[in-house]
């Protein structure tokens, strides 16, 4: 089984029970309807960045917010990241919902761990490119994680110039459209230390029925 697989049926809250093979068969087959329709697009652009006292600058962007100061500790540079799986997941798991709930439940986890799955991919190959020059990459850190206002999504998406690259908006309510998507800042730093510590590893909600075991 490979790691979508297990996401998916994580993100459909089994945890440590054993799935059954109908259902099992529904995710693997779902997986794959989605691989052949999705259109995975991102786009990064790189920042120098400064901070002081839990405040970060980038440009003329000004951020509040202790957990993202954390996880850029030690940065000179960011990334400002952001993928989709396009409109085509949105539909899919729309049609299943008006004939096939549960068909379209599937999917909604399916999609979730595709998504994952698609940013750790570009993540690894934005490392890849910047290795070369001698920098280093921290784990993503999404608006509306922790103390990171959802509200940056907005300057965020307006910096990458994202609804013109990969068609991506968002809402008033700062929701992404298309769905399946994540915008996130990736830091950049000269020094390479143990930042493979997130989700599930670093959340101290150990009852969570989507926890990863």
């Amino acid at each position: 089984m490979n790691r979508e697989i297990r996401e998916a049926i994580r993100y459909l809250g089994y945890g440590r029970h054993a799935i059954d093979e109908q259902t099992l068969a529904l995710v693997e087959c779902s997986m794959e309807e989605l691989k052949a329709k999705v259109r995975e697009r991102f786009i990064y652009r790189i920042f120098e960045l400064s901070q002081k006292d839990g405040v970060l600058q980038i440009g003329d962007w000004t951020i509040e917010s202790k957990g993202l100061s954390r996880n850029l500790k030690g940065c000179g540079r960011v990334a400002a990241f952001a993928a989709t799986l396009g409109t085509e997941a949105d539909q899919m798991i729309r049609r299943a919902s008006v004939m096939e709930m549960a068909k379209a439940v599937v999917l909604q986890s399916c999609a979730a761990a595709l998504l994952e799955e698609y940013c750790d991919d570009c993540q690894e190959e934005i490392a890849k490119e910047l290795s070369c020059e001698g920098w280093y990459l921290r784990p993503r850190f999404s608006p509306g994680y922790g103390d990171f206002d959802i509200r940056h999504q907005e300057k965020l998406l307006a910096l990458l110039q994202a609804d013109k690259k990969i068609g991506l908006t968002m809402t008033k309510s700062c929701m992404l459209t298309p769905t399946k998507s994540v915008t996130a800042l990736i830091g950049i730093s000269r020094e390479q230390i143990p930042c493979h510590r997130q989700g599930c590893e670093v959340c101290e909600k150990a009852d969570c029925l989507y926890r990863r075991a």
